[in-house]
């Protein structure tokens, strides 16, 4: 009998990660198992979350922004970043979400582009769990187009009036604060806006089959009236905006691995109890099969991961980079879902089991922070030099 592996150590991807780096990942996968786990099929079912019970508790572990620096933020590098994604969406994609809006649209956004009173402010608070932000850019009829959208922003007087819609909010209904980006006569501008103000309103998405563990709403402006200085300075047109979405999009790389490792860790160990004419599924080559195509994807969606997050610490890594990594890690991700589903068998629709929760989560990580289309155009600009997406 040979001694079985786990799929991520045939690759020995351990050995690339540092101590440090590596020890994040690992308190993070033991928050998961102790908080997470026990509670997360009923959160699905019942499609709710406590999310600020979570936010504190993830504040106090430390992973709110915790690749930026300053303001009560943690200052890990970007790779920690990742493989804290990684370890919280092998929990469900609702956590990682909500851990992503908060720290690489939210956060980042005010740490990147906004003044130093929004900053001080605002960071703290959602470092360390106590306010929970929201990034207002999607709109019910812009998705894939942001440039087209319609919530304006006018001045009068010294004041911000901003009316319109934004629609797929994540956190959206328990937010303290939205980062909203809107049309100006200036063009496109950030603005943070917070939920208490009059003519704020963020009703929740109900009737979800994906994404349950996790808050979804519409954000609804009715002359929301704001000072001048809610506008973030340093935000100018779709470029403020973007930049936030390729640090969310960096954590997904990662993120969507970890869904896909947890599925093949329970259908590996499913197949090993489960006995089919006297012997374990595990030990039929159809089975075998399945689980050395899923490993190798795997992997290799993991060394992908790896490199990116190399690359992102050295302050070296393009958009163009990070939707190879979306694209792919995501797609092979929602692949390796389904493929376990299979070996599970009925079983496998059951919420006893994490697979089909993780399938049904991935069908919405594939297509926001930009649909697989949307990142095959990114690509083929990149290595034809030609647009294509008109």
């Amino acid at each position: 009998m040979v001694t079985a592996q786990t799929p991520l150590n045939l690759f020995g991807t351990d050995d690339l990660v540092n101590a440090e780096d590596r020890a994040i990942a690992l308190a993070v996968r033991k928050y998961v198992d102790d908080n997470v786990r026990p509670h997360i099929a009923g959160w699905f079912e019942s499609a709710t979350i406590p999310a600020r019970e979570l936010a504190k508790e993830l504040g106090d572990l430390g992973v709110l922004g915790m690749h930026l620096e300053g303001y009560g933020c943690a200052g890990t590098s970007a790779t920690a970043y990742g493989l804290a994604c990684l370890e919280l969406e092998a929990g469900d994609s609702g956590l990682r979400s909500l851990v992503s809006v908060q720290g690489s649209l939210a956060m980042f956004a005010i740490w990147r582009s906004g003044s130093e009173e929004q900053k001080n402010e605002w960071l703290p608070r959602m470092a360390a769990g106590d306010a929970i932000g929201c990034f207002g850019l999607t709109e019910p009829d812009f998705g894939s187009n942001p440039a087209g959208m319609r919530t304006s922003a006018r001045r009068d007087g010294d004041d911000w009036v901003l009316n319109g819609s934004k629609m797929w909010i994540t956190n959206g209904s328990v937010a303290d604060v939205a980062v909203v980006w809107a049309r100006t006569d200036d063009g496109i501008r950030g603005f943070v806006v917070p939920t208490e103000t009059p003519g704020f309103s963020a009703p929740e998405i109900k009737q979800k089959l994906s994404l349950r563990a996790s808050v979804t709403s519409e954000l609804v402006f009715e002359d929301v009236r704001l000072p001048g200085s809610a506008m973030l300075p340093e935000a100018r047109g779709l470029s403020g905006p973007l930049s936030c979405l390729n640090e969310a999009r960096y954590g997904i790389v990662f993120g969507a691995l970890g869904a896909a490792r947890d599925c093949l860790d329970t259908a590996i160990a499913y197949s090993l109890d489960r006995m089919i004419f006297d012997k374990p599924l595990a030990a039929y080559q159809a089975t075998q099969l399945k689980f050395a195509d899923m490993t190798l994807e795997l992997g290799k969606g993991m060394l992908l991961a790896l490199h990116l997050g190399r690359l992102k610490d050295a302050g070296k890594l393009s958009s163009d980079q990070v939707s190879l990594g979306k694209l792919n890690n995501v797609r092979e991700s929602i692949a390796i879902a389904r493929e376990c589903r299979t070996v599970l068998g009925a079983n496998g629709i059951s919420l006893e089991y994490p697979v089909l929760r993780h399938a049904n989560n991935l069908e919405s990580v594939l297509t926001y922070e930009g649909t697989s289309e949307i990142h095959q155009l990114v690509i083929g600009r990149a290595v034809t030099g030609q647009e294509a997406f008109r």
